[in-house]
This record gives C-alpha cells, sequence and structure tokens, in this order.
C-alpha cells in the first residue's frame, strides 16, 4: 500500500515519557530505514497526551538521541496532545452514524461487572450493557463515555510483514473507549486518527502493538464506508529485544536510554546504529554495515520473527571498530571534550589526532580512548598508578638515569631513532628491551598500560620525555647527587 501520492510514508511515535530506550531506537530505524530505501517519507509524532507524565525534558532527550544517531524526519514533528478537537471530531463522525455509542455506566458498575467476570473466570471486557440501549430522561445530563462499536461476528485477518497472517475473532475484542467522560480521546482513537491524517502507509513498530491493530482497523474500517480514503495501512509488528539470558530486555541487561550509550558507555552513533539494525534484521553473514548500504539493503523481508537478544559485548566489540575506522581529527575532537575539566591548560588536539593512530587501536569505547590519551596532558610530577610505583623500584630508577642520557644525546626524535637507541642501550647493559620499557613506560605516563613506548616518547617529545625521566631518575654512583 502507498499513499494517494503513491508515496510510502511510515513514523515513529514515541511517548515523551522517559529516555528514549533501544526498543523504541531500533523502532525509529527501521521506520527510518523502510521509508529511505524505498524513496518515501519518514514522519516523527510525539504522543504527547498523558500530560501528567510526558516532559519537556524527555521530548528533548529523545529528539537529541534521534539527532546523535542520524535518523532525520520529514515535514514538522507532529504533537498529539495538540490534535485532541480533531481526535473527537472523528469519534462524533463515528457516533453519529452508528459506529459508536454512548455508554453511561458508573465506574462502580464496570467494577462490578469486573468482578462478577473474575469470579466467574471468564475474560476481561467490556459487555457491550449499553451497545443497544437508548438512554432515558433519567440520564440527562449525566456523564458518558464514546465506545466503538466493533462488528461482533467473523473474524479479522491482518497480513502482517513481519509476522504473517494473524487472524482473531471479532467477538474477542471488546467495544473500548473513544472519548473519555471528559471528553478528552484514548490512545486507540488518536493513534488512528494521526495515522491516516498523516498519509502513514505502513505502521512499523514492535509486536507488543500487534493485538492493538485488531482494536484500530475497525475505526479505519468504519471511517472508510462512512467518508471513503481510510484504508488499512501495511503492519509490520517487530519481535521485541531481549536480553542475552532470553528474558525481556530490563535495565539489569543495560536496558538505559540512548543518551547514556553515548555519554556513559562511549559509544559511537554509527556503531548502536549498526547493532540496532543487526538486532533482528539481516543479510547475509554481514556484521558491519555502514549507514548508505543499510538504505540500500533494508527490507522487512529481512526481519525475523524470533525476539533479538542484546549483548552489550557484542556492542562494544563493534564499537572497537568502528573507533578503529573513525576519522582521526573527529575522534581527537571527542577525546579532548571528555578530557576538558580533567586536566590542566587547554587541550592540544593537533596533538591528539596525531596520537589517535596508535592510541585507538586499544580502545573499545570513547572512555578507554580518553583514558589512553590522558598521560599526553598531566602535569608533573605525575600521578603513579599502584602498579606504576611498584615498578620503581631502586634498580629501575637507575636504569632510567642510563635511559635518560643516552635520549639526552638523541637528536632524531622519531620512532625508529629512538627504538634503535634503547634497544642499543639495553644490549649494553645486558638487559632485556622490557627491563628498560616498563619502568620508562611507568616514568612517562604514570601507569603500566600505553601505546608502544616508542610511539608514547615521539609524541611527547624530547623535552617532555626527558622531564618526566628525569623525575623518576636516580644515579646508579652513590657519590652523585
Amino acid at each position: 500500500m502507498a499513499s494517494e501520492t503513491g508515496t510510502i510514508i511510515t513514523r515513529f511515535a514515541p511517548s515523551p515519557t522517559g529516555y528514549l530506550h533501544l526498543g523504541g531506537a531500533r523502532t525509529a530505524l527501521f521506520n527510518w530505514l523502510y521509508a529511505r530505501h524505498h524513496g518515501g517519507k519518514v514522519m516523527l509524532r510525539i504522543e504527547d497526551t498523558d500530560q501528567k507524565r510526558s516532559t519537556q525534558d524527555a521530548i528533548d532527550k529523545i529528539i537529541d538521541s534521534l539527532d546523535w544517531l542520524g535518523l532525520d524526519f520529514d515535514g514538522d514533528t507532529v504533537f498529539q496532545s495538540e490534535r485532541a478537537e480533531r481526535h473527537a471530531e472523528v469519534a462524533n463522525i463515528l457516533l453519529a452514524n452508528g459506529h459508536a455509542y454512548r455508554c453511561y455506566a458508573t465506574p462502580e458498575e464496570l467494577e462490578a461487572m469486573r468482578a462478577e467476570q473474575r469470579a466467574n473466570k471468564q475474560p476481561m471486557r467490556y459487555d457491550g450493557r449499553w451497545r443497544d440501549r437508548e438512554p432515558g430522561a433519567e440520564r440527562e445530563g449525566a456523564p458518558f463515555t464514546v465506545r466503538l462499536k466493533v462488528p461482533k461476528d467473523g473474524e479479522t485477518a491482518i497480513d502482517d510483514a513481519v509476522q504473517g497472517r494473524v487472524t482473531v475473532k471479532n467477538e474477542e475484542v471488546d467495544d473500548y473507549i473513544l472519548l473519555r467522560a471528559d471528553g478528552t480521546p484514548t490512545y486507540m482513537l488518536a493513534v488512528v486518527v494521526d495515522d491516516h491524517d498523516m498519509g502513514v502507509t505502513h505502521v512499523i513498530r514492535g509486536d507488543d502493538h500487534l493485538n492493538n491493530a485488531f482494536r484500530q482497523l475497525p475505526i479505519y474500517r468504519a471511517m472508510d464506508a462512512i467518508e471513503g480514503g481510510w484504508p488499512d495501512p501495511v503492519y509490520a509488528h517487530v519481535p521485541l529485544i531481549h536480553g542475552s539470558d532470553g528474558a525481556k530486555l530490563s535495565k539489569r541487561h543495560g536496558a538505559v536510554g540512548v543518551e547514556a550509550y553515548r555519554d556513559e558507555l562511549g559509544i559511537l552513533p554509527e556503531s548502536l546504529f549498526n547493532y540496532l539494525l543487526r538486532l533482528g534484521w539481516g543479510h547475509g553473514d554481514r556484521e558491519e554495515i555502514t549507514q548508505a548500504e543499510a538504505i540500500e539493503l533494508f527490507d522487512l523481508d529481512g526481519v525475523g520473527r524470533s525476539p533479538a537478544r542484546f549483548d552489550i559485548k557484542k556492542l562494544q566489540n563493534l564499537n572497537g571498530h568502528y573507533i578503529r575506522e573513525a576519522d582521526d581529527t573527529r575522534l581527537a575532537q571527542l577525546v579532548a571534550q571528555e578530557l576538558s575539566g580533567e586536566v590542566d591548560g587547554e587541550i592540544d588536539r593537533d596533538l591528539l589526532a596525531r596520537a589517535m593512530p596508535v592510541l585507538k587501536t586499544r580502545a573499545k569505547d570513547l572512555h578507554e580512548l580518553a583514558d589512553n590519551a590522558r598521560f599526553l596532558f598531566v602535569s608533573r610530577p605525575l600521578t603513579m598508578t599502584e602498579k606504576a610505583t611498584a615498578l620503581l623500584d631502586d634498580e629501575a630508577r637507575a636504569r632510567l638515569a642510563e635511559v635518560h642520557g643516552a635520549l639526552t644525546e638523541q637528536n632524531d626524535w622519531t620512532i625508529e631513532a629512538l627504538e634503535a637507541t634503547t634497544k642499543s642501550l639495553a644490549e649494553r647493559l645486558e638487559l632485556g628491551l622490557g627491563k628498560l620499557a616498563q619502568p620508562l613506560r611507568a616514568a612517562l605516563t604514570g601507569t603500566t598500560t600505553s601505546p608502544g613506548i616508542f610511539d608514547v616518547l615521539a609524541l611527547l617529545g624530547k623535552e617532555e620525555s626527558l622531564a618526566r625521566i628525569a623525575a623518576q631518575a636516580v644515579s646508579a654512583d652513590p657519590t652523585q647527587d
């Protein structure tokens, strides 16, 4: 199905009651990719009708997270709360044409109905008590809800683009509320009206909404019978994301907001984009897929019917791949932002960019990358880790004095020349290279892990390197100071 103009239109419709979680981000991604693949449009609708729980902060974070992932949307953002009059208008059209009715059942009556159903172990659904009744004079001015008159005979089948053919008996769908007693629309009504008015042709969402489709289709079909031009959308209900243990994804599996993957876990947007793409969709054995490739390859026939399993280690490994592939200047910018305020003085971004080829080979996230780069900007005297301190015993400090002397004479401050000089010194002292490199690393970085020691020397430069070595070195000659 396509719109009247032949254009495929999808939508992402988050509820701004919290952060954008992984499942929502993947739903947004699949809608975006399907529309982009088919040359269509993808719309953004903020379903903010729950005014008590919806917040501007959540809206801002959702939009920021979508932007960060690289997902852009067509047209203006639609806010569902601004469309209540239109939702009520459709409900009243249905009411006027016999497809809905007024229900005067009180909350106490409905609770008694549910209690009886529980006692008799019957399905919990509205019993239609006002479906074919006309209110008497005693109901004049009494509060009422507007309920949809759902067809009760036969069954409804949906040829879902992911789930296949799904059938539900109409008698299993109750006459649910369209307008509450205060005149406000319910979610079921608002979603259908908004999707129709936005021209949405394909509803791609989590399979926890599959039952909702059978409640929403009667509105489309009733309005189509009344007005025409209300065709059923194509439904595609995507299985939910589970944790690595097969249970529904929760915070214990790492189910946090998208911004937390960026800010707290140091994940690059292209890494999360790629990982979410592969959660429930596949193209052969391909693991690394760029945005452009994803647009070219994505279609709904690649979406599986089984829940996808989230694995944080796989995401981190993929992130390491994208860090190694990333532009060095861009990485330097990101690391400089992270280090800002942690180190004294201004961060030399050109130095960071030059260091990236050796720094990024060891990092699986931006935090590790920043940790690896921190030694470049710390002030003397360096703060030593416990392990680094343990390496710097008297013997090691004496060897550092030898290294300092040899490197002071070094005029060619290149990796190759520094390596040759240090190896030559090790041979002269009849030591393995590690006996010099380990205390040298501690003296230069304050840690026991770093890029290659000759890379460290080259990046720090001669003056700073010699000053750091001198700060930890002592002469092996006891007659000297």
